[in-house]
């Protein structure tokens, strides 16, 4: 038996009824950061690797997806290099592009190449698709859509303040309940200095970012795998899991980090940060974990991740402050700060807490019943005043069985119903079948716009 098609693994289709729920999402994100003064951008999904490697760090880098050169790629390369290459050169070799891993370092770029066009601070937000060749698992797929928002140019840590905002408000629109966790990556490299491994910030930060999947004991292998010391590893415990309250924990932390200029700048960055934080009043729940490392490279200041509180699938959103990000494209000096969306992470979580609200799957709010030739003729020009009108609307195309007609009604839960048979047509009439009550109204067919507006 002939095996029938199939798809990549980790990746997916979505019917009408998941995209009707999807673009709920996607106009739901996008109304806030439009709200909050954030402009649209695109980017190609294909980037030059040179642009891609090297940001991301080495298991970063192992996720990418390369696209093979098209065309005769052999004829550049010599068979002494084919054979003797390493994979990693010859990868280089043979691969010059790949689809891009996230937005924010295609962002970075577009940044370099149009700065002179660009007034800064420049607030930009994209939602587009994003690849990794990770091994797939619950809420994790190899293609994936981000709702990206960021501001560059400007240092305030008023611009984390806002992306705060932003996840409270978006969450808040979409009804679910979550935690926003902070930390930063100044207090993380003091604390590397203090346990005498700043060398190895790296290797340190892309541990404890699995402490929440692998525990403890994992991490701390990890860094002994790293090459940490067992004396750095045990003075790292009490600094880690540091209890109490956001002010206490920064107090605590202001005593340890003395004399490292770094952990005090994170400091005083998480003071001014929780100062805007707590004269506000925010749906979600701000907490201060030092664990928190989020595993990218570029991270050089605050770092921000939320979860949801009522469906464990990992963080539904992320980011942090990227001082110099544009700087490996030669654009010194210019910071920015941004947060990512999960969207693929986030109707999961609403499909599965059942937050979707019904008029998110409804697109067609009308269908006129088609009885024939002399019926189609006298509901065509009503089909179009209802579109010009803006009421989405259709006419079944063939004259079938009504019942069958009433069925795919029923099956795209069209909430109205428009007959026009032989006593409408002879009295300039319509009759409007309401499908969930089953109620029918007989008006004239010149009101039937005006009608269906005041319904709706």
């Amino acid at each position: 038996m002939a095996k029938g098609p199939g798809l990549p693994k980790g990746t997916r289709d979505f019917g009408p009824l998941e995209m009707y729920r999807r673009n709920y999402i996607f106009n739901t994100i996008r109304s806030v950061f439009r709200l909050y003064g954030y402009q649209p951008l695109e980017t190609p999904a294909i980037e030059n690797l040179s642009t891609l490697m090297g940001k991301y760090g080495e298991e970063g880098d192992r996720l990418l997806f390369k696209i093979l050169n098209s065309g005769d790629f052999r004829s550049k390369i010599s068979d002494e290099d084919f054979i003797n290459a390493g994979l990693p050169e010859l990868s280089s070799l043979l691969a010059e592009k790949g689809l891009r891993y996230d937005l924010t370092v295609p962002f970075a770029r577009y940044v370099v190449q149009h700065r002179n066009d660009i007034n800064f601070p420049f607030k930009r937000y994209q939602i587009q698709p994003v690849w990794r060749a990770d091994k797939p698992q619950k809420g994790r797929y190899r293609e994936f859509y981000q709702c990206d928002v960021d501001v560059i140019g400007d240092d305030s840590l008023f611009n984390e303040y806002e992306l705060i905002k932003i996840i409270d408000d978006v969450f808040s629109r979409l009804s679910v309940r979550n935690r926003i966790v902070l930390n930063n990556r100044r207090l993380l490299n003091g604390i590397a200095e203090k346990i005498g491994e700043g060398g190895k910030i790296a290797d340190i930060t892309v541990a404890i970012d699995k402490l929440d999947k692998t525990g403890i004991e994992n991490v701390n292998r990890e860094l002994a795998a790293k090459g940490l010391s067992a004396e750095a590893i045990e003075r790292l415990q009490p600094i880690l899991f540091l209890g109490g309250s956001v002010e206490s924990k920064l107090n605590k932390l202001g005593d340890m980090l003395a004399g490292s200029e770094e952990g005090m700048a994170g400091v005083k960055e998480m003071r001014t940060l929780f100062d805007y934080i707590e004269s506000d009043n925010l749906d979600s729940e701000c907490v201060f974990d030092l664990t928190l490392a989020r595993g990218l490279d570029y991270y050089t200041g605050t770092i921000i991740e939320a979860k949801a509180l009522d469906y464990e699938i990992g963080s539904i959103c992320g980011g942090g402050r990227y001082d110099d990000l544009t700087g490996i494209f030669g654009l010194a000096g210019v910071s920015g700060v941004g947060i990512s969306f999960g969207a693929d992470r986030i109707y999961d979580v609403m499909i599965n807490l059942d937050l979707f609200p019904q008029h998110s799957e409804q697109d067609t709010q009308v269908l006129f019943i088609n009885f024939g030739d002399k019926e189609e003729k006298y509901s065509i020009p009503l089909l179009n005043s209802l579109r010009k009108a803006g009421i989405a609307s259709e006419l079944f195309p063939s004259a079938m069985k009504i019942k069958k007609q009433m069925a795919y009604a029923n099956s795209r839960s069209i909430p109205w119903v428009i007959i026009a048979g032989e006593s409408e047509i002879s009295n300039n009439k319509v009759t409007v079948k309401n499908m969930i009550s089953g109620q029918q109204h007989i008006i004239n067919k010149d009101e039937l716009p005006d009608f269906l507006r005041n319904k709706n």
